[in-house]
């Protein structure tokens, strides 16, 4: 993960809990904990931090107004990143629906239980798809952030 990213990670921490400890802060994040005082010392450098002390050995992590405006940046930056990844395999879930019901077909198998599947679950019953619980004839699948559709033959009887 980037230095970003990580002071990203550690203004929303702190914005949570302004008494969180460094240690704490470590542990939830999974780095040193010198690093996260040298991120913190960034981050007071640059202004997005006020440290107050409690006591001997307690601090105090507060954001400033200028901390709280990245803060918002950035979550703004993750929504609208997130909305464009879920219309673009929304989309590709419409065409690949489309192409299905263009061919005259009403069921098929949809391998895979993640969040890209379910995309293309939801798709397909807005669509009129019917999701069969067994593979055969049609299979839908994920491929990472695409979909592949597999025409099985099925064995005539």
């Amino acid at each position: 993960m980037n230095e970003n990213n990580k002071e990203y990670e550690l203004l929303d921490a702190i914005s949570q809990d302004p008494l969180v400890t460094q240690a704490g802060l470590s542990d939830s994040l999974g780095i040193a904990v010198g690093s996260v005082n040298w991120y913190i010392k960034r981050l007071i450098m640059r202004g997005y931090v006020k440290v107050t002390h409690m006591d001997r050995t307690r601090l105090k992590y507060d954001l400033t107004p200028e901390g709280m405006t990245i803060l918002t940046q950035r979550a703004l930056q993750y929504m609208k990143s997130s909305l464009r990844f879920y219309t673009d395999l929304r989309a590709k879930a419409r065409t690949v629906v489309s192409d299905l019901k263009s061919r005259g077909i009403e069921h098929a198998f949809l391998e895979g239980n993640d969040e890209v599947a379910d995309i293309l679950r939801l798709t397909c019953i807005e669509g009129g798809i019917l999701l069969s619980d067994v593979p055969d004839g049609v299979i839908l699948k994920t491929e990472g952030q695409n979909y592949q559709v597999i025409f099985k033959e099925v064995p005539r009887s």
